[in-house]
């Protein structure tokens, strides 16, 4: 039996279809045209809608009593920093401090089981105050960006990595993270000089 011969097609196509072929339907027989735009016609451009509280980024809804928005890795981080939450973070910004804990950020820990015992018992401290969630699920991180973007009162406690580049592109929020057995701000706008 003689060996066949291989032959190889170079730059083979796909084959395309032709406008009169009979499977295409009359409307998609035309070739579209694209549309032209005409220079004298003025583009529409979205802006970014931001907060009538905010004056060249600086946020002037911020200011003392801070209130500060726990996440649940933050008061582990916290905890293992060996650092008293609300007296660090008076430490930190000199300031008044009202930390507030949302229902998930709770419901979180809550499921977290009995390693983060000590983290529920903190945030049962009565200088801690709750916030109600009126969504459905217990993701926390979600849930402070929603809350820290319709309300841009708060500065946000996290040591999670997504969630700080999430809030970095809300202008205005300032993030606190554990750094160093002490607390650390970021993106706090310095007061204004008098």
């Amino acid at each position: 039996m003689p060996k066949q011969k291989k032959t190889r097609k170079f730059a083979v196509m796909k084959r395309m279809i032709s406008l009169n072929d009979s499977r295409l339907k009359p409307e998609d027989r035309q070739p579209k045209k694209e549309k032209i735009p005409d220079p004298n016609e003025p583009k529409i451009i979205e802006a970014p809608k931001y907060s009538s509280a905010l004056f060249f980024e600086y946020n002037t809804q911020l200011g003392p009593p801070y209130r500060i928005l726990l996440d649940t890795n933050f008061i582990n981080f916290a905890i293992k920093n060996k650092v008293e939450i609300v007296k660090g973070m008076m430490d930190c910004l000199y300031a008044k401090c009202i930390p507030y804990v949302t229902d998930c950020v709770q419901g979180e820990l809550e499921s977290m089981g009995e390693r983060y015992r000590l983290a529920l018992k903190i945030i049962k401290d009565s200088r801690i105050e709750n916030l109600p969630c009126m969504h459905k699920g217990i993701y926390a991180d979600d849930c402070l960006v929603q809350r820290v973007t319709q309300h841009k009162c708060y500065i946000v406690a996290t040591c999670d990595k997504d969630l700080k580049r999430r809030i970095r592109k809300i202008p205005g929020v300032p993030i606190m993270s554990v750094g160093q057995h002490k607390f650390v701000i970021e993106r706090m706008p310095d007061a204004p000089q008098m």
